[in-house]
């Protein structure tokens, strides 16, 4: 918590027992053109702690190349998006308050100690938008009481109420969150996908009628295999690159051949559907000729000499198609 480079939101205190406002630990360093702001007040913060704060590390799959590779190894496994906070509380402290959690958690305890209450939901599977406030109901009997020790998980399926206290040792865990897709979700993206239809877009008349017609065709956008085609595609495409030593693999384009070994970059997600390879917000299109090496690339679970690819492309063609590939952020070249 010393490091001068926390920022927020990367970073925020919080306390079961008080709202702590943000501007009060952090203060917004001059620069040009633009200032830094949200920059943590080191003072401040190791004050907070030692008064009770728990200190939240947030976002840590987004820029941190370790737990980035780490959430996005969860989710080639799991097919579902995933995040990862840390949080270091101090002995005898309460970092939040009872409430639920609008995804899957996983409870990674790293070091320390910490006893988690779990209560039966109040609110039964909440979306996003559907975070717990008070009136949703109090938490009833505890059916879990449990400690944590360093080496330990906890499962919290979505919804189910919970608070964390410490002891008389500080605790470091962190939290992995699955965001799961909610047929909520999927229905809103089957409507949208009707918008194609001119008859979507007609004017509603003054006496209802139409909507039979159009239900056929949100049926059709329902059928199962639509639905989870389109699901998979949302979650392939909407994955963030992370391109660690990518600049060295540009710089290194020139010297690929067909002898070289390839593999595709471990934290790439893909479909190949056709002639469209999809990753990372990218959709890119391939002649026929280059279907059959480009397939084996991305089926493969091991490093490949472009020699050895199948299909009709010559050396040339298959130094073509790799350093596309290379310098699209889906292989890299050994």
């Amino acid at each position: 918590m010393e490091e001068p480079g926390l920022r927020a939101p990367g970073f925020r205190l919080v306390r079961a027992d008080a709202r702590l406002d943000e501007r009060a630990y952090t203060t917004d360093l001059p620069w040009r053109p633009v200032a830094f702001t949200g920059t943590a007040e080191p003072e401040r913060v190791v004050a907070a702690f030692a008064a009770g704060a728990t200190l939240v590390l947030q976002g840590l799959h987004l820029h941190r190349l370790q737990t980035a590779a780490f959430c996005r190894e969860l989710e080639a496994y799991l097919g579902h998006p995933a995040q990862l906070n840390a949080y270091f509380t101090p002995r005898r402290s309460q970092g939040l308050p009872v409430h639920h959690d609008t995804h899957d958690v996983f409870v990674l305890q790293v070091s320390g100690r910490k006893r988690w209450l779990v209560y039966d939901p109040v609110w039964e599977l909440p979306l996003k938008h559907q975070r717990y406030v008070a009136s949703m109901g109090a938490p009833g009997e505890t059916v879990l009481d449990v400690v944590l020790e360093a080496g330990d998980t906890l499962y919290l399926p979505r919804g189910w109420m919970h608070e964390a206290l410490t002891s008389d040792e500080d605790s470091l865990h962190l939290t992995v969150g699955i965001n799961v897709a909610a047929w909520v979700d999927a229905l809103k993206a089957a409507l949208s996908r009707t918008e194609a239809d001119v008859a979507a877009r007609r004017s509603v008349p003054p006496d209802g009628v139409g909507g039979a017609e159009l239900l056929e065709r949100l049926g059709a956008e329902l059928e199962p295999e639509v639905v989870a085609r389109a699901r998979r595609r949302a979650f392939v495409l909407s994955r963030r690159p992370i391109l660690d030593g990518q600049l060295e693999q540009l710089r290194r384009l020139d010297e690929i051949t067909a002898a070289t070994v390839v593999e595709r970059r471990a934290t790439v997600i893909a479909e190949l559907e056709d002639d469209v390879l999809r990753f990372e917000g990218k959709e890119l299109r391939f002649p026929a000729q280059a279907l059959d090496p480009l397939g084996a690339l991305v089926e493969a679970e091991a490093s490949v000499c472009l020699a050895d690819l199948p299909g009709r492309l010559d050396g040339d063609g298959r130094v073509v198609l790799a350093r596309r590939l290379v310098r699209e952020g889906f292989l890299v070249a050994r």
